[in-house]
């Protein structure tokens, strides 16, 4: 019988520490009082440092604020690129990622993913008059892009012919289609459209080409912890619901939701 209650008393020790141990992230968010929000800072549009306020701002910025007043806590910003934002996170130095990022199975390996937030495609950045309109010219021209993205593999697969020139930011890949190093900048069109706008000269740049992806844009959360996951998806939902999304992206894309696209919307 005392062996019996040791064993008992060993269980519910080992069930309590466990308990301890993988405490729900909205748990642990709630006890410190602040959502930990990885988005980048050189994406125009997206995640960018305000000129005037010196503030990070943006769709992704404003998208974890909603999420966080949710919470009912402060939101709180790390700054992430492409090639740590899912470390990060798996490591959690943060708590969610809003960041260009795109879904895909293969990330799904190290983190879960809220519904899809952003829909968008693959398309090329090149000076006006370049003579390039889509990937068919670019074999045998240099094409920059960023370090471990999505667009990096995605242009090699439509042209294997061009010379990817690999850059840890967009802003870097912008830089040297001015001075001529590369011929174009691939990435997603909302990225292109905010490198673009923030240019002093934007008349001088245009997107061209057809889509040659699909980028469905995804919150990053931590693995194994539906929870969190499914509360980040309703918010989405509610954010939808009560309009506050069609008026961000009109803020910051400067132009109406196109239709056609809507979010996955699930019974409350």
């Amino acid at each position: 019988m005392k062996r019996l209650v040791l064993i008992l008393a060993l269980v519910l020790s080992f069930a309590f520490a466990a308990n301890a141990a993988f405490a729900g992230k909205i748990e642990d968010i709630k006890a410190k009082g602040v959502l930990v929000c990885g988005v980048k800072d050189s994406v125009n549009l997206f995640g960018f440092v305000d000129p005037n306020t010196k503030e990070l701002v943006g769709f992704d910025v404003d998208i974890c604020k909603y999420i966080a007043d949710k919470l009912g806590v402060k939101p709180e910003f790390k700054v992430v690129t492409s090639k740590n934002r899912i470390p990060m996170l798996a490591q959690g130095s943060v708590d969610l990622l809003a960041a260009t990022m795109t879904h895909k199975f293969s990330r799904d390996e190290q983190i879960d993913f809220s519904i899809t937030y952003f829909m968008d495609g693959q398309k090329l950045l090149v000076e006006k008059g370049s003579g390039i309109k889509s990937t068919d010219d670019l074999a045998n021209k240099k094409v920059g892009t960023v370090k471990g993205s999505t667009s990096e593999k995605n242009i090699k697969a439509a042209q294997p012919k061009a010379q990817v020139i690999s850059y840890d930011e967009y802003p870097q890949a912008f830089m040297a289609l001015k001075q001529g190093k590369v011929k174009a900048v691939t990435t997603d069109s909302g990225i292109l459209a905010g490198l673009k706008a923030g240019d002093d000269h934007p008349e001088k740049w245009e997107i061209v080409g057809a889509f040659f992806s699909s980028e469905p844009y995804g919150l990053g959360v931590p693995q194994n912890d539906s929870a969190f996951r499914d509360f980040v998806n309703k918010s989405l939902n509610e954010m939808w619901l009560d309009g506050t999304y069609q008026k961000l992206f009109k803020k910051w894309m400067g132009y109406d939701l196109p239709a056609g696209w809507e979010m996955e919307l699930w019974p409350m």
